[in-house]
């Protein structure tokens, strides 16, 4: 990651407790045990020298709550980017087996946690509206003038930096005679519908045409956010009730984000199954297109990768809500999916005009944009 960081940038790096000290008590999250550390280092930065703004872009939630100290101690102001949902009760609906371990224990740190950064913030950014505006319902500080809706920006340059420092595909060989496809990312039984529906397809297409989908191999890399080692498979199951398990590996082990994109572009198609939910905006869709390989995406119908892949042309994207026959939307990505199996040689007709707006550089304007009105807005 470091590589793709301009040289000048000023970078400090600080230590956390060992896990396997705070594991005893059964905490392993890095958020938590890197705290006591990012404050004193951020509160020695902020004592020596001036900042305009303290920006949190992580999904490591506790350690935003440092915003609201700083702030109060040292007077500068402070952005939240939210690329999930911090506190939320998705999981409370849910059967205790579908919920991730130590629920118990996140769902009520989350919920202490969060107003204690929500009231004195200055300012929100999120992958999604849905989540600033049930931030919005939930918190009076929050107007809707202080929140953007600004996703992760595709940057062609980070598959140089794949290309140019031998970063390695640990997961398969590409040359091995079958049809790889690839998808990164959190899973989870949030995503239970789409899965379904994907691996119904497989199992249609299985039947009709074994000779051509009888070469796939899916993989699903990075489904969970447990320790390496300990996640729980989520996908892997849903495979084998649908009978294509064979055809179907997960990885629970995060990858990093370079070795993600090493995987794109060794895959000769890759997945975004989506939420059952119509939030959901895939961080990962923008690298994906820039990888330029064909994409097949079963996401909500409400979701913005449907719009955005229909008005790019960059992908195939098969929408659908809860309530819809599982077995017909099976028949209609079994339909595309054939069809893009077949012209595999072909690249994507991307609009890159289209696409121009999701790119990083335009991102990078839009998120100094919100900078510069927190600034501003504090100042008053």
């Amino acid at each position: 990651m470091l590589k793709s960081i301009p040289e000048d940038t000023e970078i400090h790096q600080v230590k956390a407790m060992s896990p396997r000290l705070t594991r005893k008590v059964g905490l392993g999250s890095l958020a938590l045990r890197s705290l006591p550390y990012l404050r004193w280092a951020g509160d020695k930065l902020l004592r020596d020298r001036r900042f305009d703004l303290v920006y949190f872009s992580t999904t490591m939630f506790p350690v935003m709550i440092l915003g609201a100290s700083w702030k109060r101690r040292f007077g500068v102001p402070y952005v939240l980017d939210m690329q999930d949902p911090w506190h939320d009760d998705y999981h409370l609906s849910k059967p205790r087996s579908e919920r991730p371990k130590k629920f118990w224990f996140s769902y009520r740190l989350d919920k202490f946690l969060e107003p204690r950064a929500m009231r004195r913030v200055d300012g929100l950014i999120s992958v999604s509206d849905t989540y600033t505006c049930t931030l919005q319902d939930r918190y009076e500080n929050i107007r809707s003038e202080m929140c953007d809706t600004i996703p992760f920006g595709g940057n062609a340059a980070d598959f140089d930096v794949v290309r140019n420092n031998g970063v390695k595909n640990s997961v398969f060989d590409p040359a091995d005679g079958f049809l790889h496809l690839v998808n990164t990312g959190c899973a989870g039984h949030s995503m239970l519908f789409s899965f379904e529906v994907l691996f119904k397809a497989l199992r249609k297409g299985l039947e009709q045409n074994p000779e051509l989908f009888g070469r796939l191999k899916l993989h699903f890399v990075g489904t969970s956010y447990a320790q390496s080692g300990t996640g729980e498979k989520t996908v892997e199951p849903v495979a084998e009730q649908c009978g294509v398990a064979d055809h179907v590996t997960e990885w629970t082990d995060r990858v990093p984000y370079f070795q993600a994109l090493k995987l794109l572009l060794d895959a000769d198609m890759l997945l975004i199954p989506g939420l059952d939910e119509p939030g959901y905006t895939a961080s990962k869709l923008y690298p994906y297109i820039l990888a330029r390989k064909p994409i097949l995406s079963v996401v909500h119908k409400d979701s913005s990768v449907l719009s955005i892949l229909r008005q790019t042309r960059a992908g195939s994207c098969i929408g659908f809500d809860p309530s819809m026959d599982q077995n017909a939307l099976a028949g209609q990505v079994f339909v595309v999916w054939e069809k893009l199996l077949r012209k595999l040689s072909t690249a994507p007709d991307t609009d890159w005009a289209a696409f121009e707006p999701y790119t990083a550089r335009e991102m990078t304007r839009r998120q100094i944009n919100s900078f510069e009105r927190a600034v501003l807005a504090h100042g008053n």
